[in-house]
């Protein structure tokens, strides 16, 4: 706390004499000419100016300005200025706060976004922030009471032309989840939000959201045989050790309907070759997932499985050296499989061909639910169904049969 004021004719001179303060203390020092001018001082000989009043009982104190960038006579204009506005009626406590919410940027909202949500998805998260980078890189320092309806609309036309519309939308949505939170993470001590309404509700509107068609491409039957072939033609590569990985990979999501990012990220300690079952973790519904081995998949790890003399065994069913530890982007040897196969596939059609081929197998709903761990809750029967892990391994069995 600062030490009780000391009175003193602010001048440059006057100011440049005054020592730091003692350690652990700051000293306050009021000007002998403008009533409310302080001057305080740190430990480190650090000197600004403030405005000081008493407000409702209560100490005010507003900073105007650091010595020497402001200069005695600015810094009397400054504290001036302030004491005219209390005598008229203004509560400066809520202008100020006023100034700083107006500040707020969408870099600054973003950032707040991430604290208060400590549970995001490490996908969600890293889209997020490409989204800010790429789409909104010029809005990054823009306060968000600047972006009107009319930008936000702009904004969404020129992303559909220039990255495609499930781009633009995806962006928009980012930026409405955003804007939503700040309205009320920033509101004044009155309640007020910070927006009276979220910009990106012009798009809603207007009608304007793109109309993007849901996928809907997958493996069909005729092409399964060379799909396979080329998986196993890939172990055959000069660079057998990343091709050998990538195939495993391949046929790990064909034969389980996992996701992209939940194989890739599988650890060897969620995998349990004893009990026949791996486990995926930190899944799309936040729930654990865990499946049945059939026969060929419990082979294809059993063969992928360190051994136990291994010093220091990797963390990741498909590890890799990189910066994550494991397998993340093996674009060049999936366009060379595309090529000798003829089958074009990106690895969810995989997840979609998995479940037209249960599905073509009339696998019952609630297991064929369960297998691709999509949430029962709304399904009052699904609640009295207790899983059971063992109760899928015929019907994962019955796929990888099939294929």
């Amino acid at each position: 706390m600062p030490k009780a004021a000391n009175r003193l004719n602010f001048t440059k001179a006057a100011i440049a004499a005054i020592p730091p303060a003692p350690a652990g203390r700051r000293m306050v020092y009021n000007d002998a000419q403008i009533r409310g001018l302080q001057l305080i001082v740190t430990e480190r000989g650090a000197k600004s100016f403030y405005f000081y009043k008493r407000i409702g009982g209560k100490p005010y104190r507003d900073l105007l300005g650091t010595h020497p960038d402001l200069t005695p006579e600015n810094a009397r204009k400054r504290a001036q200025a302030s004491a005219g506005k209390a005598a008229m009626g203004t509560d400066l406590r809520m202008e100020k706060h006023a100034e700083k919410r107006e500040r707020i940027t969408l870099e600054d909202a973003f950032t707040a976004y991430k604290i208060a949500r400590p549970g995001l998805k490490a996908s969600t998260l890293y889209s997020y922030k490409r989204f800010l980078e790429a789409a909104f890189e010029p809005w990054k320092k823009k306060a968000l009471v600047e972006l009107t309806k009319d930008k936000v609309a702009a904004k969404h036309r020129e992303l559909t032309k220039k990255s495609g519309p499930g781009y633009a939308d995806g962006a928009m949505r980012f930026l409405r989840a955003i804007i939503n939170f700040a309205q009320f993470q920033y509101e004044a001590p009155d309640g007020t939000p910070l927006l009276p309404d979220n910009p990106v509700r012009r798009i809603s509107q207007t009608r304007a959201w793109n109309r993007v068609k849901r996928r809907t491409t997958y493996v069909r039957p005729e092409d399964l045989k060379p799909w396979f072939e080329a998986v196993l033609k890939l172990k055959e590569d000069p660079k057998k050790r990343e091709a050998i990985t990538v195939a495993d990979w391949l046929l790990l999501m064909m034969l389980t309907g996992l996701r992209r990012g939940e194989a890739q990220r599988l650890r060897w300690a969620d995998v349990d070759l004893k009990a026949k079952t791996l486990t995926v973790r930190d899944t799309k519904n936040h729930e654990d997932h865990t499946l049945p081995l059939s026969d060929y998949l419990f082979d294809l790890l059993e063969a992928r499985k360190p051994p136990k003399e291994d010093p220091e065994p990797p963390e990741y069913v498909f590890a890799s050296y990189g910066r994550t530890g494991y397998m993340t982007d093996p674009r060049e040897l999936l366009e060379r499989m595309v090529t000798s196969s003829g089958v074009k596939f990106t690895p969810h059609d995989l997840r979609r061909t998995f479940i037209t081929v249960a599905e073509s197998l009339d696998i019952r709903a609630y297991a064929l639910k369960r297998l691709l761990n999509h949430k029962m809750t709304s399904d009052v029967t699904a609640g009295y169904i207790i899983a059971d892990v063992e109760r899928l391994r015929v019907p994962m069995q019955q796929v990888t049969d099939f294929m």
